[in-house]
């Protein structure tokens, strides 16, 4: 039975992860901070239903001490590395803990790796919001970066640690520059969630209004269950390779917000309030990916379209907030 390991396991990605892993089989052990043991309900929800056949560890991204001591016990055969600060806007606000956090953290468990399971497969959670300020359009695999934000800053950093462990040590290590991916277990605080949440709220009579910044940015927007199954895909191969995975559509953030409002029956103009506060300091314009390589060497595409995607986000919500 082949071990996984896996950081940032009560995340949107981590819990689909899981749930993909255990059908194949895998012994599961997940990395937790210690607040999440002590607020279980709210901070393991997404995988709450699975508690019972996996292996929590407690420890913190920021020490090397607990990472390199959970890797030695474990020896696991698969690492995927998910945990990071991942919500772009909040970077602006604490650049520092954000690149320290997301750039040591992926140092420490490469470092535990190399030293106590060197064999270890190792999957980085890098971002299409590495290419920023893009120099082309769609973007592949050799589409220079340009980060236009301190999470992509910290995301290219970590993109060039886990190349260096990997030409410089030979460990089986990789990243999938994943495009956005989005599903019902999204953060509330991510635009794509605060708009499923928003309509299905507004629709119910429980809010008014919409509180929302730049609309004409554009995404490449895909679902976490496709994005979960190419990582997986990347580690099974026979030589490490990084990837750019996405759709290959791109859409702006107001084709979701009508999207999302038209499935309720709501005009979204009649709710939405414009607000400047919401603008990034540095816009990423527009990101769409070329996943061509994926497509060929992993036989992986995806399987929801963007308005299953929004569909699905708002039932979610819908049925949530009925409650």
């Amino acid at each position: 039975m082949k071990k996984a390991l896996i950081t940032g396991i009560t995340g949107q990605d981590g819990s689909y992860l899981t749930e993909l892993l255990l059908s194949k089989g895998y012994e599961i052990h997940g990395i937790v901070r210690h607040v999440a043991l002590e607020h279980p309900q709210a901070r393991m929800w997404r995988i709450r239903h699975l508690l019972d056949r996996i292996h929590i560890h407690s420890a913190s991204m920021e020490s090397y001490a607990s990472i390199f001591n959970i890797i030695a016990e474990i020896k696991p055969d698969e690492c995927y590395h998910l945990a990071a600060q991942s919500y772009v806007s909040y970077s602006f606000e604490d650049e520092f803990s954000t690149i320290n956090t997301n750039l040591n953290g992926t140092h420490y468990v490469l470092s535990s790796l190399k030293r106590q399971a060197p064999d270890c497969r190792f999957y980085f959670a890098a971002s299409s919001e590495m290419f920023g300020k893009v120099k082309e359009t769609p973007q592949t695999e050799e589409t220079p970066f340009h980060p236009r934000s301190p999470y992509g800053i910290s995301k290219m950093a970590g993109f060039e640690l886990t190349r260096n462990y990997r030409e410089g040590y030979g460990l089986f290590a990789l990243s999938g520059i994943l495009f956005n991916h989005e599903s019902p277990r999204r953060g509330g605080e991510f635009v794509t969630r605060k708009i499923s949440s928003s309509a299905a709220k507004i629709k119910l009579g429980l809010e008014k209004k919409i509180r929302l910044g730049n609309l004409q940015a554009k995404r490449d927007w895909g679902h976490a269950k496709d994005y979960v199954n190419a990582m997986w895909l990347m580690l099974q191969q026979d030589e490490p390779e990084d990837y750019v995975i996405a759709s290959g559509i791109s859409h702006s953030v107001e084709e979701f917000l009508e999207a999302a409002f038209n499935y309720v029956d709501l005009d979204y103009r009649d709710h939405l309030v414009l607000d400047e506060n919401l603008y990034r300091p540095a816009e990423v314009k527009l990101l769409q990916g070329d996943a061509s390589n994926a497509r060929k060497n992993l036989n992986w595409s995806p399987t929801i379209s963007f308005e299953e995607l929004v569909k699905e986000m708002v039932e979610g919500d819908l049925e949530w907030y009925a409650k």
